[in-house]
């Protein structure tokens, strides 16, 4: 299934100098994992987040201590809007709307009593400071759990609402929800429910991933089966490894996705066969490098590796550019004409210069 352009209607919501919701283009996240009281390893993080694409960061406050870093992050210039990741303590929570954080995470289960939570709601309304309610698998409340026997999809949904439920009750409606699990076919089922229900914003995630190909694999069917349906406002790639690899992942899934104004490069390649008579295998990953290192990522450009010329023309003809293989050579087409004969040696070099004369073209 293909993204068809149609996102679900939801309201919009500020966070720091960023609109999340409606036509607003969808966000990357991710979180530091350093230690956040070390401010300057902190702040080191967050810029190469921001560097690779990020677009709002998520930090763990543990305690009152770790809250003012917010400072240190804010006086470095750093333009992200950071989110305050907090568990249990309240008091924590209005330390950070206090210090000047732009998002506060919560689950508001945890944090106590209804006064508590009243005491949230006050302190991020009065600074405008919007709320992410969170609820995963292992956070539901037990009466809730109870009833469901399992932290089902439907039980995920219910707490939910149950909390949305709870900070309407103190007139908070600046809110994002987020439902995560660690599979991946609870987390679609419990989030496609809940859009049904509600039209605040969605983040999404699959949470406990893992690393490497399992992390990204698990990401990109949940993930992407929820925005082919057109439902997500952000999105987080969490992966067992550095942070900044999560920024690409999330970028390949847009990208796969295809959802306008974020699809950069697209690459399509054949898997070959015995009528392949180039070396397509090596030279995709080698294009790959060199787009890379060329900056040229984010040009909105389709380019197709096809191993031959029986159909390789034909079945890429939606590619701006293409390369079509035969015996050390290669046959280079535009939209299926073919415009040239190129040497194996030099398809990369050529295929670089047509992206360069695309990028002129749509003065990007």
């Amino acid at each position: 299934m293909k993204y068809n352009g149609i996102r679900r209607k939801t309201r919009e919501v500020k966070v720091g100098e960023r609109m999340l919701g409606g036509n607003n283009s969808i966000a990357i996240q991710s979180m530091t994992n350093t230690e956040t009281a070390d401010a300057e390893r902190t702040v080191d993080q967050i810029r190469r987040l921001e560097h690779a694409g990020c677009d709002i960061v998520r930090v763990s406050v543990p305690t009152e201590e770790a809250a003012y870093t917010i400072l240190k992050i804010k006086e470095a210039g750093i333009r992200s809007p950071i989110v305050a990741d907090i568990h249990f303590d309240y008091r924590i929570a209005l330390r950070c709307a206090e210090m000047g954080f732009d998002k506060i995470r919560i689950n508001p289960g945890n944090i106590g009593d209804d006064d508590r939570v009243k005491a949230v709601c006050d302190a991020c309304r009065e600074r405008r400071i919007p709320i992410r309610i969170g609820v995963n698998s292992g956070s539901l409340e037990k009466q809730i759990l109870a009833k469901h026997g399992a932290p089902t999809p439907e039980a995920l949904c219910e707490s939910a609402l149950y909390h949305i439920s709870l900070l309407e009750r103190f007139g908070f409606y600046d809110t994002l929800i987020s439902i995560k699990a660690s599979t991946v076919a609870d987390m679609i089922a419990a989030n496609r429910l809940l859009a049904s229900k509600c039209d605040y914003p969605l983040h999404l995630g699959v949470t406990e991933a893992g690393g490497g190909n399992r992390g990204l694999i698990k990401s990109s069917v949940g993930i992407g089966a929820l925005l082919c349906d057109g439902i997500g406002d952000t999105i987080r790639v969490s992966l067992t490894d550095d942070p900044v690899e999560e920024i690409g992942a999330a970028k390949q899934i847009l990208h796969a996705v295809g959802i306008e104004g974020q699809s950069g490069l697209d690459i399509v390649s054949c898997p070959t066969c015995s009528r392949t008579k180039i070396d397509l295998i090596p030279l995709s990953k080698a294009f790959e490098k060199a787009v890379r290192e060329a900056g040229l990522e984010d040009v909105p450009v389709k380019v197709a590796l096809m191993g031959c010329v029986v159909n390789g023309p034909g079945e890429a003809r939606e590619a701006d550019i293409g390369i079509a293989g035969g015996c050390g050579e290669a046959m280079l087409f535009r939209h299926g004409e073919i415009i040239e004969k190129i040497p194996e040696n030099q398809i990369i070099e050529r295929l670089l210069q047509e992206i360069h004369i695309l990028k002129d073209q749509k003065q990007l």
